[in-house]
């Protein structure tokens, strides 16, 4: 499958930004629900899952279409145009697409008579219940990407807070979540897969992985070195696991070091 997604992002001409813009449409109704943008790893992550994945111009990271609200899109189809620098995904959407409570981001139309943009259709969900830190007034603040009324807007503030005051312990929380999975295999986890597999598999994935971060850094493409040495970490830590070892007698290690 990583294989089958080369092939297909090296025909992929992103912008000087590294960016190309990515049309989500209804597979059904063929209503188009958002426009976001999606980076090399994005658009990776997006065809190897099957879930599709942007990258944030705020944040400065990837995100995955509904990792707060839960209003995912599972992937059916993708096209390129015939320039080769913009793509469509016909989707099937949980949900709705559009952060502030309706199917698609596009809600609103021009009333040319009183030069206006006026409300199409109704609401399928209330954003107060689905995002905690919601505040009406920034309804319809978005990421500054036209048309892109995404969870992300308030997933961001929520999102923020919690790793500020959680960055100390994600380690643990992850290398905790990786031990349960060993524990109480889950059908569908990729890191039972790895167990599964064993340690060549599992040692197979750090090498590509430490490639993937060798190649990030020699390009000098920050983002994608934050993508890839967060890869590498998670696999480490699956090592750690499979060995036995905790994440303390690493934290001790250091601190001899020190």
């Amino acid at each position: 499958m990583e294989e089958f997604s080369a092939v297909l992002i090296d025909q992929v001409r992103f912008n000087s930004d590294g960016l190309v813009p990515a049309i989500i449409q209804d597979e059904n109704t063929g209503e188009v629900l958002m426009l976001g943008y999606m980076n090399r790893q994005a658009l990776k992550k997006s065809l190897e899952t099957g879930i599709t994945h942007f990258w944030s111009r705020t944040r400065r990271r990837i995100w995955m279409k509904g990792e707060t609200s839960g209003h995912i899109q599972k992937i059916k189809e993708v096209f390129i145009d015939c320039d080769g620098d913009a793509l469509l995904f016909k989707v099937e959407q949980v949900k709705a697409a559009c952060h502030a409570g309706y199917k698609s981001c596009f809600y609103r139309a021009a009333d040319k008579a009183n030069g206006t943009w006026i409300v199409k259709g109704e609401r399928v969900f209330i954003p107060e219940e689905v995002y905690a830190d919601v505040k009406k007034n920034d309804e319809y603040k978005t990421d500054g990407i036209a048309g892109q009324s995404t969870t992300e807007t308030y997933e961001k503030s929520s999102e923020e807070q919690n790793r500020a005051n959680e960055k100390a312990s994600i380690l643990q929380e992850l290398y905790d979540v990786i031990v349960d999975r060993k524990l109480h295999p889950r059908e569908g986890s990729y890191t039972c897969y790895l167990f599964e597999k064993g340690i060549d598999k599992i040692l197979k994935k750090v090498g590509e992985e430490s490639s993937e971060v060798i190649i990030a850094a020699k390009n000098r493409v920050k983002s994608e070195v934050v993508y890839e040495v967060s890869d590498l970490l998670y696999h480490l830590l699956v090592v750690l696991v499979e060995q036995g070892i905790s994440l303390d007698e690493v934290y001790d290690e250091l601190k001899r070091r020190r």
